[in-house]
């Protein structure tokens, strides 16, 4: 089991999450972030409005998810 916050994954805030895979790990920060946007949330609202610019571009989004995995394995 690993832990990552939301802060390490693009968010906000320093909540913990805990996953034995990546795949759960990015699950649990979608779910995260889909109460904080439904809160209204404002600085995960600009953590989204960033991730949002980020996917603009399909390369720079891969590269992105490829460092957050690699941080994952690490740990």
């Amino acid at each position: 089991m690993k832990t990552m916050t939301c802060k390490q994954l693009g968010g906000a805030c320093d909540k913990e999450f805990h996953a034995a895979t990546f795949e759960e790990m990015a699950a649990l920060s979608k779910k995260h972030g889909m109460e904080m946007f439904q809160a209204g949330d404002e600085a995960h609202l600009k953590a989204m409005q960033k991730m949002q610019t980020l996917m603009q571009s399909p390369e720079a989004m891969a590269k992105w998810f490829e460092g957050k995995k690699k941080e994952f394995d690490t740990l």
